[in-house]
């Protein structure tokens, strides 16, 4: 009986260790995290998730990329440095989040000048892209797509629908970045710098009158519950850089690397947009929540052109020069 119970042990251990030996056989070889500050259902969040699968397809499973959403391991302005620093392999960063790091980054974000669907495909294999790439590589990390986040922009609101300059006069209002801000400022605004992530609790106390997001961000981030009003425009151009630590990058082998690059050229092309113009049913989306929303005309979007991109223009070049003449005479001839 001993023998037999003994014997019965030692098969059951073997088994174990053979299901660990199984586990260690089938488990990645190489571990890609990506942090970022977007929510699950956010358009980008939802191209990682399909980035992951494909990076495994590709790579057979020797990759496991994990997504780290919603800011859960870092802060927006926490994932460069984590990267650069290799306490993490990658992050999305948006490209108007460099802020005076690169100011150069934010010259898609200048009112009304690059957001035709023309542009976003001539940009992404440019050489204002590759100038944008090298600086970010000045920076400690590897640029590896340039996600489209939006080619749009909704202006929302609690009191009235902002449809025309004049309309901002005296609001709180969350803003982009100093350079974009500049042309709230020249309509009459009080912009504030703030993560997206904090925005709906600023919008739901009264912090803030208004704020500007992406039409679909505006619906994942449920801006519908605390703003009434929402004007949406192809105002700007925004990407999501998905960057890497180089040495990580550098240090997997070429057949991975590749693989990894081909699933990320494959994100990007799923973020393009397909048209001009604001989707029907992303305004319709929003209208079934409560939110009054609406799309400006092309004459409103010149009338709000003509207010607010010189202004951001000059504060671009005052932040860039002289790079920054380069960069806009290359974009001009996209």
């Amino acid at each position: 009986m001993t023998d037999r119970r003994y014997l019965t042990l030692r098969s059951s251990a073997c088994f174990i260790a053979a299901l660990g030996f199984c586990a260690n056989v089938f488990a990645a070889e190489y571990t890609m995290r990506i942090s970022h500050q977007l929510p699950p259902k956010h358009h980008t969040a939802l191209n990682l998730e399909q980035f992951a699968k494909d990076v495994k397809a590709a790579t057979k499973g020797r990759v496991e990329v994990q997504n780290f959403g919603s800011a859960q391991l870092f802060k927006p302005n926490q994932n460069h440095p984590a990267v650069a620093s290799g306490k993490i392999e990658a992050a999305i960063i948006l490209n108007f989040q460099w802020g005076g790091t690169i100011p150069e980054m934010s010259v898609s974000v200048i009112p009304y000048l690059m957001t035709s669907v023309a542009k976003q495909k001539a940009f992404i294999h440019s050489g204002a892209a590759k100038l944008l790439d090298e600086k970010m590589a000045a920076k400690g990390v590897t640029n590896i797509a340039w996600i489209v986040d939006t080619n749009d922009g909704i202006f929302t609101s609690s009191g009235k629908p902002l449809m025309s300059p004049a309309d901002f006069q005296g609001l709180k209002f969350r803003g982009l970045n100093k350079m974009f801000d500049a042309g709230l400022i020249a309509m009459g605004a009080a912009p504030s710098a703030m993560p997206g992530s904090e925005v709906y609790q600023a919008l739901q106390t009264g912090v803030l009158d208004g704020a500007i997001t992406s039409v679909k961000a505006a619906y994942s981030r449920k801006y519908y519950e605390v703003q009434k009003y929402g004007v949406a425009s192809n105002v700007i151009l925004a990407f999501d850089n998905l960057v890497v630590n180089p040495a990580w990058w550098n240090g997997l082998p070429a057949d991975v690397r590749a693989a990894i690059q081909k699933a990320a050229d494959k994100a990007v092309q799923r973020s393009i947009r397909t048209k001009d113009g604001i989707a029907p049913e992303d305004i319709r989306a929003l209208n079934e929540k409560g939110m009054k929303a609406v799309a400006l005309s092309k004459a409103q979007e010149q009338v709000m052109a003509d207010a607010m991109q010189l202004p951001v223009k000059k504060e671009f070049l005052r932040q860039t020069a002289p790079d920054g003449v380069k960069l806009l005479e290359m974009i001009d001839r996209l």
